[in-house]
Order: structure tokens, then C-alpha cells, then sequence
């Protein structure tokens, strides 16, 4: 979190918690000719769950809208739970695709705050899992359960003595437990012992990390990296033990901006000393969904590790933020990474490719087909014009003048392309909601054309009763088509806004050509920051630009759309830099440039 807020008004929820299934993403909703039902091998970031509104008034000035963040996930009996900021409850799956809501509220009537379970820690020590959320209060329980599943849950201990804002339990294999906690941008995170059976303060807290923003260039407060009114802040901790040295994350500069990220120091002692690792290993500043910082890492039922953080949109409000899961990992030479590129384009999920794809990637290849191509609508809202719904850029979005049935938006492919998939982005406006609603859900069609005159359906979802607001549909089969069309029949609340039609696959033409005059400057003036320019390539649409501390440890990547340059301030002052880069079209990615080294 960025600030914390403390409100004194009760918190109006449903008293019965209940179990309410999730969408299942499948095109249809039934077996068709008694055939098993396609199950989905691949998902889409923004992750598509049914996110609450947010319950604070004063955060909806600007209009009501939904929001969480600083998420959870851990690997329980083989499934995945998935909690977060003020959500009223939390998610499980079995697949990371398919997630479920359990209603539940963890604080009790007499705490009369809004944030119910704010950055909540989340363990499992042996068959048993703990949560705890925010406080610095006395009175907050830490709640155990050997049931989640099933939303049976009891008190561990009635008062966690010491809390603390943004907490992280960590077991270690030895036996021993640890608290980490804080969230500031003046004072450092901190990390104590705790007693396993009683939850007690075994001695004080130690101070774990402060950030260098003067030696880390991504360190820096603000949307550009350049903001120097305010001090960054400090968040979100998780700490994950690989190869018998220990792994402390953090959330930094701020949740509002597009480089919020999550970066690591490493010791050999659960606390410290630590030596931070040069760039952020959880990274996305470009591209469609931004930000992914204030997370966690775990592993899949395959022993792969993946990282879960947090998005922003910070449109509405600067808390407006969603859920992304990347693939994660530790190079041989045990330093940690998270894989961004085309991180909101169609991943594999754990598990499912027929064919597994190379070397581990879990990228699939599938290219996004509509970038700023043309638009047509039933109304436009003015303001919220169509081309917003094709810019990549979540932060705007069209919107028609209604939410009734029959509004539409269409888009041309610009020719006959190989379309795999879609994802749906809805955007709120003029919503009516505060707080976690259950029963709500979207309805639509979607329609595929040859020549924009003939249409067929290509998805009904005209029955759906879940609630998908980043709605990503797998196709069971390709489709040769030019034009995409996506009707309206049902909105939860308010009117039918789209942030992100997007359309993926193959254009059936030449991939890009690779990218040459590439040119990365360095100054002595400030070795936190760099200049990079290249020649633009005539069919591309994008490009990701690669960064690292070495040559093949380019871990870090910024895509960027419709440029030639890009303003790198995210550098270690204190070592030399790396740089490749590729174009992107909607047939493919080029060849990387040879490395570029500055000093």
C-alpha cells in the first residue's frame, strides 16, 4: 500500500458466508454432442476474477469502481488461495484459471474499519494455514484453518500482540517463524522471530532494508522515476528461502505508478544481513497492464515458481488496482527473476501446453492483432471515445452512452488474420456498487466477419451468471477472420465501457525486421538513468526493450508501443548496464539486436 487510512464507520457486509463459483472461462457452457467441454490452456493477465468495488466513499470522488491489491497466493493440498485488499473474502483454484469466492469476513464488528484483511500475510506451517491482516492495533486475531476450502476457520491466537502494516509470516524449514512488516517512506522493513506456538516476540525487531534511491535508479518516487518531492515508500514484504539463502521482497516506489515493482535483497540469514540485487526482479512498466509490485512467490504443482502483484489503473482513484501472475524463477547462478515479456499477452498455464513450449517459456506466441486498428461502436459517451478501447492502455477506456442491451463495439483487423483468442476488459462507469457484490454478472456475444456484412457467433455468453471483468476466451479452434464484434446483453452496473478489446494470434504475414541503430546513452552526470534511441522499424507496432546486469541476464522488459525512444531511469548507479532489443508485429518478434553495454 501507498498510505494507510483508518475510518471509523461500521462495515456493511452479508452475514452468511457462502461458497460462489467463479466463471469456468469456457467458450459455452456445455458439453456439446457429448463431448467433454474445451478447458482452457492459457490465461491472460489482468487476472480474471470477480474483484469488489471499493468500500471507501472518499476513494470514489470520481465514480465508483472496483479495486484490490497487495495479493496473496499460496499452494495449499494442491490447490492455489488467493487473497487480497479488501475483498471480503478470498479466491481458490486448482488451476490458477478457475477461481472460486469464499465469502468471509476475518475482523470483527468492533474494529469498524473499511480495510477487512488489508495486505494480508498468509502461510501454511505443516497442514495448517494462517492469515493475518494490516494493523498496528492489538486486537487482531491471526485465524488458522485445515479446512480453507470449505471456509472453516478458527482463531489462533485472539490478539496478535505486536501487528504490523503489510505483514509477511515466513516458516522456515528449521522450525523457526519469522514476521516481516512495514510499509513507510521513511522508516526501513523490519523482521523479528516469532514463537511458533504462542506467536510471541522472541527478542525485538530488526531493521531488514531502507531503500538507496540515490544508487537504484527504479528506487525513485513517481510515475517517470524523476519526482523528487516526496520520498518513496517501502511495502509489502515476502521473503522466500531458495538453495539455502534467503530471498526478502519488497514493494517500492509507490502503487499508483506504471514502474511500481517488486525488488529483492538476499542473505544467508532469515535477517540479514542482505544484499540487494541491482533492478527490481518483479518489473512491468510498459505495455497494457502496468505495475507489478507488493507481491508474492510461490510454486506450482509442477515446482515452477510464479509471482502474483499488483497492477495499477489509478484512474478513479490512486488505489484502482488489479491482480497479475507471472512466471518466476532463480538463474544458476541463484539470482531472481520474474519473466514480463508480453506479460499481458496469452500465457501457457502450469501444466497444460500439448507440446511443452522451449526451455521452459510459457509464452505463446500468440500476437496482438488489433493494436490501434479501426473501430466502430453503437454510441460513444462523450469523452470516452472508441479508439480507447484498441490503445493499449488500461488507463483509458470507450464507453457507449448506455449500458442496455444490443450496444456494440467492432474492430478491424486491417486483413484476414488467425484469431486464438480474446480478452474482454470492462471499465466502470457511472457503477452503482461499494464494496464485495455476489450475484452480479456479464453477459455478451462476440461475432466474427470475413467481409464486416456476414457475421457468425464465435462466443455466447448470453447466459453466463459469473462476474468477469477481464474476461479472456481461449478458442476450442482458430478462426480465419477480419472483423471482431462484441455485443452487449448484460452489464452488472452501469454502462457498457470497454478498456481493452484485444484480439490475439497470427496476422499470416512476414514477421518484423530487426531492429538496427540502437543506441543507449549514459552520462556521469546521473548513472541512474540512460537514453535509448533506434531506427523504427516500418512493420512493427511495438518493441520490448531488455535490460539486466549482464548479457544473459537481461530479466528485466519494457514493452513500448508506437516509439522510437524510451527514457530508462531505472539503473544501478553503481554497475554497468545492458541493453537488447526486438520488434513486434502482429506476426511475430524479430530477431534481439546484439547486446549494448554502458559503463
Amino acid at each position: 500500500m501507498f498510505t494507510k487510512l483508518v475510518i471509523t464507520v461500521f462495515l456493511i457486509a452479508a452475514t452468511n458466508p457462502q461458497v460462489f463459483p467463479q466463471s469456468n472461462s469456457k467458450v459455452g457452457s456445455s458439453p456439446i454432442g457429448g463431448r467433454p467441454a474445451f478447458t482452457q490452456r492459457t490465461y491472460c493477465n489482468p487476472l480474471n476474477i470477480d474483484y469488489g468495488y471499493t468500500p471507501i466513499p472518499n476513494f470514489t470522488e470520481w465514480g465508483k469502481h472496483r479495486a484490490t491489491a497487495d495479493p496473496v497466493i499460496v499452494n495449499y493440498k494442491g490447490d492455489y488461495y488467493l487473497f487480497s485488499t479488501n475483498q471480503w473474502g478470498y479466491w481458490w483454484s486448482n488451476d490458477l484459471s478457475n477461481w472460486h469466492f469464499v465469502s468471509r469476513l476475518f475482523l470483527k464488528p468492533w474494529h469498524k474499519v473499511y480495510d477487512e484483511l488489508c495486505a494480508p500475510a498468509v502461510c501454511v506451517m505443516g497442514d495448517t494455514m494462517l492469515v493475518f491482516g494490516s494493523t498496528y492495533s492489538t486486537n487482531f486475531p491471526i485465524w488458522m484453518s485445515t479446512n480453507p476450502k470449505g471456509n472453516e476457520w478458527k482463531e489462533a491466537i485472539d490478539s496478535f500482540e505486536i501487528g504490523g502494516w503489510d505483514p509477511d509470516f515466513f516458516p522456515d524449514d528449521d522450525g523457526k517463524l519469522y514476521m516481516y512488516n512495514g510499509s513507510s517512506n521513511r522508516y526501513p522493513l523490519y523482521g523479528i522471530e516469532i514463537d511458533r506456538k504462542t506467536f510471541a516476540p522472541k527478542g525485538t525487531r530488526k531493521e531488514m532494508y531502507l531503500l538507496e534511491p540515490w544508487r537504484y535508479g527504479w528506487q525513485r518516487f513517481g510515475e517517470y522515476l524523476d519526482n523528487t518531492f516526496l520520498d518513496p515508500f517501502i511495502e509489502g514484504a515476502w521473503m522466500t528461502k531458495h538453495n539455502g539463502k534467503y530471498y526478502l521482497q519488497y514493494g517500492a516506489p509507490g502503487t499508483e505508478f506504471s514502474g511500481y515493482a517488486d525488488g529483492v535483497v538476499v542473505g544467508d540469514h532469515p535477517l540479514g544481513p542482505f544484499t540487494p540485487q541491482s533492478f527490481p526482479f518483479s518489473y512491468k512498466p510498459g505495455g497494457f497492464a502496468r505495475g507489478a509490485g507488493h507481491g508474492a512467490t510461490f510454486k506450482d504443482n509442477n515446482n515452477n515458481w510464479w509471482h502474483v502483484s499488483t497492477i495499477a489503473i489509478s484512474v478513479k482513484n490512486n488505489f484502482e488496482r488489479r491482480i497479475g501472475i507471472w512466471p518466476a524463477g532463480f538463474d544458476k547462478d541463484d539470482v531472481m527473476y520474474m519473466n514480463a515479456a508480453f506479460g499481458d499477452y496469452p500465457y501457457y498455464l502450469p501444466g497444460t501446453p500439448s507440446q511443452p513450449p522451449p526451455k521452459g517459456e510459457v509464452f505463446t506466441g500468440w500476437m496482438l492483432l488489433n493494436y490501434n486498428k479501426p473501430v466502430s461502436v453503437s454510441s460513444t459517451l462523450p469523452s470516452y471515445y472508441p479508439n480507447f478501447a484498441v490503445d493499449e492502455n488500461i488507463k483509458t477506456y470507450w464507453s457507449a452512452a448506455t449500458g442496455n442491451t444490443g450496444e456494440w463495439i467492432q474492430t478491424d483487423l486491417g486483413n484476414l488474420s488467425t484469431v486464438k483468442a480474446i480478452q474482454i476488459n470492462y471499465a466502470d462507469q457511472d457503477v452503482e456498487f461499494l464494496g464485495k457484490q455476489q450475484g452480479t454478472y456479464h453477459q455478451y456475444k462476440l461475432y466474427h466477419s470475413t467481409d464486416g456484412k456476414k457475421w457468425k457467433v464465435l462466443v455466447d455468453k448470453s447466459n453466463n451468471k459469473t462476474d468477469v471483468p477481464h474476461d479472456y476466451v481461449e478458442l476450442e479452434s482458430p478462426v480465419q477472420t477480419r472483423y471482431i464484434k462484441l455485443e452487449n446483453i448484460h452489464m452488472p452496473t452501469g454502462k457498457f465501457a470497454i478498456s481493452g478489446l484485444r484480439v490475439f494470434g497470427n496476422g499470416n504475414g512476414s514477421k518484423p525486421d530487426t531492429v538496427k541503430q540502437f543506441v543507449v546513452l549514459r552520462t556521469e552526470k546521473d548513472k541512474r538513468s540512460a537514453w535509448l534511441k533506434w531506427r523504427p522499424v516500418d512493420n512493427a507496432y511495438a518493441y520490448n526493450v531488455y535490460m539486466g546486469i549482464a548479457p544473459d541476464k537481461l530479466y528485466n522488459c519494457i514493452m513500448i508501443y508506437s516509439a522510437n525512444e524510451y527514457y530508462c531511469k531505472a539503473m544501478d548507479m553503481e554497475k554497468p548496464c545492458y541493453f537488447s532489443i526486438e520488434a513486434i508485429n502482429e506476426n511475430g518478434v524479430s530477431a534481439k539486436s546484439q547486446v549494448v553495454k554502458v559503463e
